[in-house]
């Protein structure tokens, strides 16, 4: 049995206060350092989103005056068609007459109408895509960096 004496075990001459405080401070400055870190990466988080954001809203209205312009576009079309086709059903002078004239006049709505609901659909379906478009590059954006870390 080795003699350990009761003054050895006691001794607060193995605690070295220095080097307490100087592994306490470099414990403090990597956690200060790890919160600005996460700090920036949320603050740019939170720019982007509002840029995005915002862009998304200034496409959504962009679409949406785009796409009224075509609606009433289409009123003023259908309008001045309706207003023309009265005006020539007061000139008839027979029933054959006004049935060609009734008969031209639905084949040609009908052709307008299918017309008008394609323009509508490919100006929608271009709006839809603008408006997913800046929130898709955010989303990639987002997943590149978790890829990344």
């Amino acid at each position: 049995m080795a003699n350990i004496k009761i003054d050895d075990v006691f001794s607060m001459s193995s605690f070295d206060p220095s080097k307490f405080t100087e592994s306490f401070r470099d414990f403090a400055e990597k956690g200060a350092q790890q919160s600005r870190e996460a700090y920036a990466k949320m603050k740019a988080a939170g720019e982007d989103a509002g840029k995005t954001l915002e862009a998304t809203v200034q496409t959504a209205q962009a679409g949406t005056v785009e796409i009224g312009l075509k609606a009433i576009d289409a009123l003023r079309t259908n309008a001045e068609n309706s207003l023309s086709h009265m005006e020539a059903l007061l000139g008839v002078k027979s029933i054959a007459e006004l049935v060609e004239l009734q008969t031209a006049f639905l084949r040609k709505q009908a052709e307008l109408t299918v017309e008008q609901a394609k323009s509508m659909q490919e100006t929608s379906k271009q709006v839809a895509e603008k408006l997913a478009k800046p929130s898709k590059e955010a989303a990639e954006k987002v997943m590149a960096s978790f890829k990344a870390a």
